[in-house]
């Protein structure tokens, strides 16, 4: 299966670097929603563990048309899990798993030894 991977340090201006990555990898039948889901995931990395954190997106399949697409982005962090709020009309935050559940079919958390991954199927 071909995978993208790409480690960096998390801050803002890596989101374009990483949408711009996974559209080439994926190519014109890759799946619209995995640029999104990237964005959100490292919006939480960056809003809960701090710009400069380390993290590692990997994505997989999503080359074909009944192939699933699976985006994950690990961090050092594991037992800072993401937990989805029920943002209102006025917060200006909150939404990025709200997100990420209403366009994924699933999505999750894997814990491992001193790392943790946050991952998504679209």
């Amino acid at each position: 299966m071909n995978a993208l991977t790409i480690r960096l340090l998390a801050a803002p201006e890596a989101a374009r670097l990483l949408r711009h990555a996974v559209r080439e990898h994926l190519g014109p039948d890759g799946h619209p929603d995995a640029e999104l889901c990237v964005t959100e995931l490292l919006s939480n990395v960056i809003t809960h563990l701090g710009a400069g954190t380390p993290v590692t997106l990997r994505v997989t399949g999503g080359t074909g048309r009944a192939t699933r697409t699976r985006v994950e982005l690990t961090d050092p962090a594991p037992r800072a899990r993401p937990v989805p709020r029920q943002a209102t009309d006025s917060d200006e935050s909150g939404r990025g798993l709200a997100l990420l559940e209403a366009v994924a079919l699933r999505w999750g958390v894997t814990e491992g030894y001193r790392t943790k991954t946050v991952w998504c199927e679209l």
